[in-house]
């Protein structure tokens, strides 16, 4: 009987396109692609095939592959005009506009570092990881260049602001830098280990940390892809299912915002794989439904709570979902419930996935799907290929299959640290392994389950959310004696942050809206507690006198 090891051992032989060769990385031994292209450069370039198919859907706008590379080779041309260097970074802060890729490509093409920011953050926020980073300039869209005022960008020393609309004074317009028709594409040497992003992840200090992630990190993550995919057709093959090759260009409904890990993902393997994206300013399900029956979406892909929205849609009967063959879910735990309704109501037509990952590990690096899938559906899968998985205990030991321990991983997908940020790389990082601080246990297949979170953070709706930093800021107001952010539940994003609050004894303002809006002038909005809780007792803390959250959770968490 074939095993799914046979047909790994098969797939990865020498001379096949994802042959394994042992290789030293920065002083680590990974198994890494030995036939993969050098650079996301490279993966791009392969895209201009795809000429006149679409590559994505914004609103009333398609933008084919051949008006994209266009474009990519006018922004290119003109960064490096402008003295723009490789290794030099360059940032992105917008919504999920077409601009987005666009200038994610011609950054990443001439061998600059694409740095991404978080769209909700206000301007303190920016203004920390573009100093943070270095940057030299920054593509922003209109509410970003808003929050980015002159004063800001002379402190920063940002020699050029280029703005999506109509720019301000001392910026220039998107449409003047992407109009330069006829410019070829630069072609700077960029090799696999060269640096190709920064997407910043906050740390549970407050201050959030820019991972930095090479092209290896990312072109291994789109071979990954394009690998799973090939094995779950083998395995089908082997099992007796007859496996059709598509019958039209895969389109995605990309709900992911393009700052995240996984919507760089998004843009990288759709390119890789010439298939187009839908995406939207703003998440609106019947907008989705709408363009899943016109433009016969063939996947999905986002947090659980959005996935269940579409699902869940009172007019989701009206419109034709047929052509959808994959769900992919992500960024948060997975509800029972929505498993069996993928279950129950696509037929198994669909091959629903989850799986894990972390801005660290330049995405999924652990995956479940295909005939799995629903036989382990509360487990997040099998590692991908040249990953090696440890469940250790606090000693940094391995402990047998079945305990709980914290996972750490090591493989070509891991970043290689935090940009400026020696002590908390070392922190992280232990020869090539990554701490995740996440607490898992593996079963007797090898398939892993993420069990619960050691770092201290709450993950609301798919975005990471950490209590010191929310607590930090909630520790300035006057009326704040003592304070412990926590998560509790909530139907639809999983969890919602909640701030229980023991007041100053000589405060007597207790209005829980003035302490958000105060709150609300300092962090991102999903950062803000949707709950505030009042009490006079003191906090419960272990004689270390770190709080016992696990007690406040079991408080208020049934409010």
């Amino acid at each position: 009987m074939t095993t799914r090891d046979d047909i790994i051992a098969r797939l990865t032989a020498p001379g096949t396109p994802f042959e394994l060769e042992l290789r030293e990385i920065n002083g680590v031994p990974l198994r890494v692609f030995a036939n993969a292209p050098s650079s996301m450069r490279d993966i791009f370039l392969m895209s201009a095939e795809a000429g006149d198919r679409p590559f994505l859907y914004f609103a009333d706008e398609v933008l084919s592959y051949a008006q994209v590379h266009e474009q990519v080779a006018s922004v290119g041309s003109w960064l490096v005009n402008q003295g723009v260097r490789p290794g030099d970074r360059i940032a992105i802060g917008m919504r999920n506009y077409p601009e987005w890729p666009i200038a994610y490509w011609a950054i990443v093409s001439i061998g600059a570092i694409a740095v991404s920011l978080n769209a909700w953050w206000i301007a303190d926020e920016l203004s920390y990881a573009l100093q943070d980073s270095s940057c030299r300039m920054v593509f922003v869209d209109g509410e970003r260049h808003d929050r980015i005022t002159d004063a800001m960008q002379e402190a920063l020393g940002l020699t050029q602001i280029v703005a999506r609309g109509t720019p301000r004074k001392n910026a220039v317009s998107w449409q003047e830098v992407a109009s330069l028709h006829g410019e070829s594409l630069p072609s700077p040497e960029i090799s696999p280990e060269d640096d190709c992003t920064i997407l910043y992840t906050s740390g549970t200090t407050g201050f959030p940390k820019g991972a930095v992630a090479t092209h290896r990190n990312h072109v291994t993550n789109v071979w990954n892809t394009l690998f799973a995919g090939l094995l779950a057709s083998e395995i089908a093959k082997d099992a007796g299912i007859e496996v059709s090759p598509p019958s039209q260009q895969p389109i995605s409904l990309w709900t992911f915002p393009f700052f995240h890990i996984a919507g760089v993902t998004g843009i990288n393997i759709t390119t890789a794989t010439q298939g187009a994206l839908f995406t939207q300013y703003k998440w609106d399900p019947l907008e989705a439904l709408q363009a899943i029956d016109k433009y016969k979406v063939t996947a999905i892909a986002g947090v659980p709570t959005v996935v269940r929205s579409l699902l869940e849609h009172p007019d989701v009967s009206s419109y034709d979902l047929s052509s959808i063959g994959t769900i992919s879910q992500g960024g948060a735990p997975v509800p029972p419930d929505s498993i069996k309704k993928i279950e129950g109501d696509f037929k198994r037509q669909v091959n629903p996935t989850n799986g894990y990952g972390l801005t660290e590990t330049t995405s999924a690096i652990i995956s479940n799907s295909g005939l799995s899938y629903f036989a382990k559906s509360d487990s997040v899968g099998l590692p991908m290929l040249g990953a090696d998985i440890r469940i250790v205990n606090e000693e940094g030991n391995d402990i047998p299959d079945g305990e709980v321990g914290e996972l750490w991983v090591r493989s070509p997908n891991n970043v290689r640290g935090y940009w400026n940020k020696p002590e908390e790389t070392s922190q992280a990082f232990d020869d090539g392994w990554f701490k995740s601080g996440d607490a898992a246990r593996r079963d007797n297949d090898g398939f892993i389950y993420v069990v619960d979170r050691i770092k201290d953070v709450v993950l609301r709706g798919g975005e990471n959310v950490y209590c010191a930093e929310v607590e930090a800021v909630l520790f300035e107001h006057d009326s704040v004696g003592d304070v412990a952010v926590i998560g509790i539940p909530h139907d639809s994003l999983g969890e919602e942050v909640a701030a229980v609050i023991v007041p100053r004894s000589n405060a007597n303002d207790h209005n829980s809206e003035s302490l958000r809006q105060f709150a609300l002038s300092k962090l991102a909005g999903f950062k803000v507690p949707a709950k505030i809780f009042w009490q006079n007792d003191p906090l419960p803390r272990n004689a270390t006198g770190k709080v016992l959250k696990k007690e406040l959770r079991d408080t208020y968490g049934k409010n």
